[in-house]
């Protein structure tokens, strides 16, 4: 078995810290109430949101799209639900799996349009995969600004652990887990879980001694429209790499490769916020996950010498470009529900405290879309996602060690969080943070560390009472 470096993800972070700290044993710290905006609306994807709360919470298609797009919407869902079969197959639309994948279908890891979970057991992971790359040192430099990485001999950028008949998959995802003990201020613990991850029997060869690796869940999809919409300069805004004010919150913004126009731009989806838009990340999904090429990505994951072009093929492209767009746009379409529970005043107080201990400082509460935004449904809105979609230095615990374009291994992009609070109503395993290590909401708070170290170690002084508000918040999402 070969042994791979530990890993995990997620934020909170800080700038109203010093408040926190500040304020006395057992007793809440002043909102910075002028910096941050407090929700008052139950819309969080503006007038798009929608009021479903069940499992399908995360399904439906904006509430303000247009009839006439609802059947473009109904088409992509299929798409993106059914499954996809091996070639040559009577099913033409969607043969082509393959050889090498992770799953058959989007929504095989995209749970309900929600995240994924860990696999239990002996369970095959499914949602849950491994990004792979050598030392960023040892690429040229055309390939780090194209590709993010350095493909692995034999096995390329990600770990495939299925494969179609007559091939064998790269080899088996082993996670074992630790106990890692965290103590509140008040003498209670928690016993989060630490997770080990291993690969086992190689079949393409030897896995190199320096090999890099990074385990993702498939997270929500809902709002992502609404995330593309926001304008650039917005977000670059809120960028402080240097630090220059001081409050210990240094976002940047990743810079990755646009396929679409073969230049360099800002990336905004992703954990590590290494692709520029939903499309590309899509196109790269069918590739990585499933073996299936686009015009935008005609080439999968598998490499030369792993033999996949012995097998039989989907056509030229897999995903047509019909498909590819249908796809697309019901990604972007995906809605946001709308937030509950808002007059509860434990509610009130964790929406307080939230801006309080600083986690508003990256998870930035309202944004507005453009005015101009390619889509009517998705201009001019003003909607509260809790994040600048920056990325932010996370600390050892959550560090992968392995850089993604201009993402170093211990920065993450802050993930949003509307809609976090049905989560596990939709997906009743979902897990949190970028590899579903956290169990629960409040465990995610605890890996936080690097720029969020602050913040989590206000919230572990916080009485129970106080942290339990604060989850209440986050549960109203």
């Amino acid at each position: 078995m070969y042994r791979l470096s530990r890993v995990s993800l997620s934020r909170c972070s800080l700038n109203g810290l010093l408040l926190a700290l500040m304020s006395m044993p057992g007793q809440a710290a002043e909102s910075p109430a002028q910096n941050y905006p407090i929700q008052t609306t139950p819309m969080s994807g503006g007038d798009g949101s929608v009021e479903q709360f069940d499992h399908n919470a995360y399904s439906l298609p904006l509430g303000n799209m247009s009839m006439t797009k609802r059947l473009d919407f109904s088409v992509g869902n299929s798409f993106f639900r059914n499954p996809w079969v091996a070639a040559p197959a009577s099913t033409e639309a969607r043969d082509g799996l393959g050889p090498l994948l992770n799953t058959n279908s989007c929504q095989g890891c995209h749970i309900k349009d929600g995240r994924g979970h860990p696999p239990a057991g002996d369970e095959s992971p499914i949602a849950l995969f491994l990004r792979l790359s050598l030392p960023a040192q040892q690429a040229e430099p055309e390939v780090l600004e194209q590709r993010g990485a350095l493909p692995v001999p034999n096995y390329g950028l990600q770990l495939q652990t299925a494969a179609i008949s007559g091939a064998d998959p790269e080899g088996k995802l082993v996670i074992a887990y630790r106990p890692r003990e965290v103590t509140f201020a008040d003498g209670t613990s928690v016993t989060l879980k630490e997770p080990l991850y291993s690969i086992a029997e190689p079949a393409y060869g030897e896995l190199p001694e320096d090999l890099q690796t990074s385990p993702r869940l498939a997270p929500p999809m809902i709002g992502l429209g609404l995330l593309a919409a926001i304008p650039e300069a917005d977000l670059l805004a809120a960028a402080d790499p240097d630090d220059a004010d001081g409050d210990g919150i240094s976002g940047r913004a990743n810079q990755v490769w646009d396929l679409r126009t073969g230049s360099t731009v800002m990336g905004r989806f992703g954990w590590k916020a290494g692709e520029p838009s939903i499309e590309q990340q899509g196109m790269h999904a069918f590739a990585g996950d499933m073996g299936l090429t686009s015009s935008l990505v005609p080439q999968t994951d598998c490499m030369a010498s792993q033999g996949c072009d012995d097998f039989p093929d989907g056509g030229t492209p897999e995903v047509s470009d019909d498909v590819a767009d249908f796809v697309t746009f019901y990604a972007s379409s995906l809605a946001v529900p709308m937030r509950r529970d808002m007059d509860d005043p434990a509610v009130k107080q964790g929406a307080e405290r939230f801006n309080a201990l600083g986690c508003a400082s990256c998870h930035t509460p309202r944004h507005r879309t453009a005015a101009d935004a390619e889509r009517p449904a998705l201009a001019d809105q003003i909607i509260w996602p809790y994040s600048d979609l920056l990325l932010h230095d996370m600390g050892d615990a959550l560090a992968d060690h392995r850089s993604e374009f201009q993402a170093d291994g211990r920065e993450w992009r802050t993930p949003p969080l509307w809609g976090i609070g049905l989560a596990q109503t939709v997906n009743p395993r979902a897990g949190f943070l970028h590899d579903g290590r956290a169990r629960t909401l409040e465990e995610a708070i605890l890996w936080h560390g690097g720029e969020a170290e602050a913040a989590a170690q206000s919230y572990r002084d916080l009485p129970e009472d106080q942290r339990a508000e604060l989850i209440r918040f986050l549960e109203s999402l």
